[in-house]
């Protein structure tokens, strides 16, 4: 991913109120995506603990403030989004509406987020509901799960969306060209599930412009089966906290088991650089966030405790991505697929077909 934003690129919005932690962790993190990353930042909030905060970081110079006169407090929903017309969020989602900021970026509370998103960037022509995308951490490289909560009950036909959904984020964020998705459920035959994942299947298997690999289970979810996995909200943000408890209990009982003896601490020692490099790789704040996608304009959804190199993280992923135009690639697979005579469907899943020659892209047709 490159760190350094382009010359001249908008700045990411930054909700300076929203996390556990605001401000002074969030204002540290926008200074060092600033100084590290080379991602401009403007801090969205009340002007005058931000201030003080820059101060303490000698940063008065380098970031500006926009000023916010209300809060989303953490323990905020949906509602308050339209009790709080002049939120941090919501100002910052008007500085990307605007044309002022490329992205918006907050680590306050979800369901205020994502209820202010939707008010003020509204959704993408033929989103049905936008989804929560979040970054499991797989090898080689990440796959993405979704909805990870912003939609708990859902249809099959949304379903299919966000699977779309979940591809252009694949494509865009990991540049995986023909991301494989699979169908989260109880078991990896097609008939298995509820009446809503039964019909998803059935959907999915047809919609074209989708490698659709079938139905995966819960063990597969860091496998890395597919690169995509798809299901509703409430089962999605179950599965993503079931695995960052089993995440915090493992290391918990690693320590535990390395400082038992002297042999023990020893052999710890010795696996000190393997075991750093796997706790970085498995801390969430590693891949900045979540990504609330389907609306226009890139919004990152940092976590709540964040600390300063997680806000510092989802700064550096908002300016990726908007940089990198995921919100018109999503506008291109949706319209794509209300083509379906006219897209070419990718082969070498289980339940593709074999494309014609004339609906191959160019780089794969036979060459005389």
């Amino acid at each position: 991913m490159p760190d350094t934003a382009a010359p001249g690129a908008a700045p990411i919005a930054l909700d300076a109120m929203g996390g556990d932690h605001a401000p002074g962790e969030i204002v540290a993190g926008a200074v060092q995506a600033v100084r590290e990353h080379g991602v401009p930042v403007v801090l969205v909030g009340a002007p005058r603990p931000l201030y003080e905060a820059l101060a303490r970081h000698d940063a008065t110079a380098e970031i500006p403030i926009v000023r916010a006169e209300e809060v989303l407090s953490m323990d905020e929903g949906a509602l308050a989004s339209l009790r709080r017309p002049r939120s941090s969020i919501a100002v910052a989602c008007h500085l990307v509406r605007r044309g002022d900021a490329a992205a918006v970026v907050s680590a306050g509370s979800t369901a205020g987020v994502v209820a202010t998103g939707k008010l003020r960037l509204k959704g993408q022509p033929g989103v049905l509901r936008p989804a929560i995308a979040v970054a499991l951490p797989t090898r080689p490289e990440p796959s993405v799960l979704l909805d990870a909560g912003a939609n708990a009950e859902v249809k099959p036909e949304m379903l299919v969306q966000f699977a779309h959904l979940g591809a252009a984020y694949a494509e865009t964020a990991f540049q995986i060209r023909r991301p494989r998705v699979g169908l989260l459920t109880i078991g990896s035959e097609p008939g298995k599930g509820n009446k809503l994942v039964k019909r998803a299947h059935e959907l999915l298997s047809a919609s074209p412009g989708l490698d659709f690999a079938g139905n995966i289970e819960g063990h597969d979810l860091l496998t890395r089966s597919v690169d995509v996995v798809v299901t509703d909200g409430f089962t999605g943000n179950v599965a993503l906290k079931t695995i960052e408890g089993s995440v915090r209990y493992a290391f918990a009982e690693l320590r535990e088991a390395i400082g038992e003896s002297r042999t023990a601490r020893l052999g710890g020692l010795l696996q000190k650089r393997r075991i750093r490099e796997l706790h970085r790789r498995l801390d969430p704040e590693q891949y900045g966030g979540a990504v609330l996608l389907g609306l226009n304009g890139t919004v990152v959804i940092a976590h709540g405790d964040s600390r300063a190199r997680g806000v510092s993280a989802a700064c550096v992923l908002a300016a990726k991505l908007a940089g990198q135009g995921v919100v018109a690639r999503i506008g291109e697979r949706l319209a794509a697929a209300h083509r379906p005579h006219r897209l070419w469907r990718p082969s070498g899943g289980p339940h593709s077909s074999p494309a014609r020659p004339e609906e191959r892209p160019k780089d794969e047709r036979p060459q005389p």
